[in-house]
């Protein structure tokens, strides 16, 4: 299906059992979920999906899982997180010919590519496919950076549509909107700054804690796109201290720790992360317990 590129969507996590091996029903159940809280979109095998973990089958097998799931009613999107182009060219044409709505590329991991290297990167993979892209720009999380400047080195490729900007700072949105106009369509990558990108004029959000609160996430939204501000605002601050959990080294496991105590999911994460205790288990589960006692009524 054609995707729409505004409002809420997802960075659904992977579901594994106890032994750390795919739970593809509980995957797909969980996207069914964020589908009947109204979400706009789904990105599956992003970060918070654990793609670098997974293998190439099992990766086939979740997004065909996920689309026959999603049958049409949100468009789906494959996160493309590969060590090298080559492996992320494939994954861009397996995605298109499982019949996926569109990509999420990020940069080759491991190695930090310089701007040249980079954005070189990012056309070739491109150019793999027919699906439309967003390009996930997280400097923080995986040391590649492309600067307001460097994507209008992208504008001549034709797929490449919406960016999602996760540098941690407002202010790229404002320079890559001078410096490209409206060549590309801005997404809010960063959970615990959502609001102020919605004042700054992004159409949607590529969202984490949307897995454990879906209806809180997509009421914040609606707020903010119908310009209620004052409403918003309450929501938001209630919101924030567990959409910070989003902005650490091991948001997987602080979401997907949120995820299980709202009963949405389970905690397991894939080696080498870990699954949290003691001291910091406790300090993340106090945040997401503190929310879940006062979390506002659910909106129509």
């Amino acid at each position: 299906m054609k995707v729409s590129w505004k409002g809420v969507f997802p960075a659904a996590t992977t579901q594994f059992r106890a032994d750390q091996s795919l739970d593809l029903e509980a995957t797909v159940a969980h996207a069914d979920t964020l589908i009947g809280a109204g979400v706009d979109g789904l990105v599956m095998l992003g970060t918070l999906g654990e793609s670098t973990t997974m293998e190439a089958q099992e990766k086939r097998d979740v997004l065909k899982a996920t689309l026959k799931t999603a049958a049409g009613r949100v468009p789906v999107l494959a996160g493309v997180a590969e060590f090298s182009t080559a492996a992320a060219c494939r994954l861009a044409e397996d995605a298109q010919k499982i019949g996926a709505d569109g990509l999420m590329v990020l940069p080759g991991m491991v190695y930090k590519s310089d701007l040249r290297e980079t954005l070189q990167h990012f056309k070739t993979v491109a150019r793999a496919s027919d699906l439309p892209v967003m390009v996930y720009n997280n400097p923080v999380s995986y040391g590649v950076d492309i600067p307001p400047e460097g994507f209008t080195e992208l504008a001549d490729q034709d797929t490449i549509v919406a960016i999602k900007e996760s540098s941690d700072d407002p202010r790229r949105i404002t320079d890559i909107i001078n410096a490209c106009g409206d060549r590309y369509i801005m997404f809010c990558g960063v959970d615990d700054l959502a609001m102020e990108a919605a004042m700054l004029g992004v159409s949607g959000w590529v969202a984490g804690l949307v897995n454990a609160f879906p209806y809180e996430t997509m009421q914040l939204w609606r707020l903010v796109s119908q310009g209620r501000w004052d409403e918003a605002r309450d929501l938001y601050r209630w919101f924030t201290p567990a959409l910070h959990l989003d902005c650490h080294v091991k948001l997987v496991q602080y979401i997907k720790l949120a995820q299980a105590m709202a009963g949405l999911g389970t905690e397991t994460v894939r080696s080498p992360r870990m699954t949290l205790e003691g001291e910091e288990r406790q300090r993340v589960a106090d945040i997401v317990q503190r929310a879940l006692d006062s979390r506002p009524e659910k909106a129509a």
